[in-house]
């Protein structure tokens, strides 16, 4: 399994008109987190699109438990909890930093595709730096 936590602080153009998160920022949350959970295990997005593969979203949920306010700091923990076959999936769990109250759960699917932008089987580069964490 592969896991990393990311801490965000909630800045005021992060809340709506009730001084609450808006629910779509929590969606910018899980793409920093999964940049970063990516970054750890030296997978740049970057160097990743170098070669020729993306890796866009083609599902995501999140479910609202709790609300985040102005200033409050959260942290995204991102779980990989397979090798990807052909997709690969990322969990969150966003908790308010100060109690680690459960606020946010939610996961994002991710299509392999080629330079051409068709669908690919993850590459080997890809399933080398993920499969360390799976021993």
């Amino acid at each position: 399994m592969i896991s990393h936590s990311h801490i965000v602080k909630i800045f005021y153009k992060d809340v709506d008109k009730m001084g609450i998160v808006y629910y779509s920022r929590y969606f910018e949350y899980f793409e920093e987190s999964r940049t970063e959970l990516l970054n750890n295990i030296g997978l740049k997005y970057s160097a990743v699109e170098k070669k020729g593969i993306t890796l866009p979203v083609i599902d995501a949920y999140a479910k609202y438990l709790k609300n985040c306010t102005f200033e409050d700091e959260i942290i995204i923990e991102s779980v990989v909890e397979k090798i990807p076959k052909s997709r690969l999936k990322i969990l969150y769990n966003i908790k308010r930093k100060k109690d680690r109250v459960l606020i946010v759960q939610g996961y994002t699917t991710h299509a392999f595709l080629n330079a051409f932008g068709k669908p690919i089987r993850p590459p080997k580069f890809f399933i080398d730096k993920v499969k360390i964490y799976f021993k």
